[in-house]
């Protein structure tokens, strides 16, 4: 089969995984994109962490358009779900494989596959988990592409989740470690690092684990 991923950004921690993820799936031909406009026909679309609707004369040139988000849909639309759902205290993330359609999130689901965390996980250890699953539901789109299941989205008023910006990463000094932990673990310190503003300055904030004894 001939598939397609399309990525928002190389930059995206997901990009060089996409990579290293296709060299093992050589029994197919497989490219990954950052620009739509440069899609050509194929079997399969994957809108993986892509920010865009894409449109029906593309989905037209391929048999699936699939996207995968980490939420349990319809619950959880919108942006960095998995994002919002840590800082809500969440510690089951569910992750959903659907077809794309014209509204955002919206499209029958295929499949869903959960992880959990323990509360300490920081921002690379959280994506190591959701980056398994999510190749784990593109792997099962693929062995199962002939008689893929789809199931329209149960009606609900889901919370539509905003687009996360650096500033949304910002430390209030007055607050505990321990209440603003959950900001902190899920910053990315590359796009958007915690940072805080103290007596007339700027500082950016990186949290690592490290073992005292080494």
């Amino acid at each position: 089969m001939k598939i397609i991923i399309l990525c928002s950004s190389k930059k995206h921690p997901i990009y060089p995984f996409l990579k290293k993820w296709i060299k093992t799936q050589k029994s197919h031909t497989m490219k990954i994109l950052t620009d739509r406009t440069k899609i050509e026909k194929g079997d399969i679309l994957f809108l993986i962490s892509y920010d865009k609707i894409i449109t029906s004369e593309i989905r037209k040139k391929f048999k699936k358009t699939l996207v995968i988000h980490a939420s349990n849909l319809p619950l959880g639309r919108g942006w960095s779900p998995h994002i919002w759902q840590i800082l809500d205290g969440k510690n089951k993330i569910t992750v959903s494989l659907f077809e794309a359609d014209d509204k955002i999130d919206n499209g029958n689901i295929c499949k869903k596959l959960s992880f959990n965390l323990e509360g300490h996980e920081l921002y690379d250890e959280i994506n190591s988990k959701l980056f398994q699953i999510e190749f784990d539901l593109m792997e099962f789109a693929i062995r199962n592409f002939a008689k893929l299941p789809s199931k329209p989205q149960k009606k609900s008023k889901s919370k539509l989740f905003p687009k996360r910006f650096p500033m949304d990463s910002k430390l209030d000094p007055k607050k505990t470690i321990s209440e603003q932990f959950n900001l902190m673990r899920v910053a990315d310190e590359d796009r958007f690092p915690c940072f805080f503003n103290y007596k007339g300055h700027q500082y950016k904030l990186i949290l690592k684990k490290f073992n005292s004894d080494d």
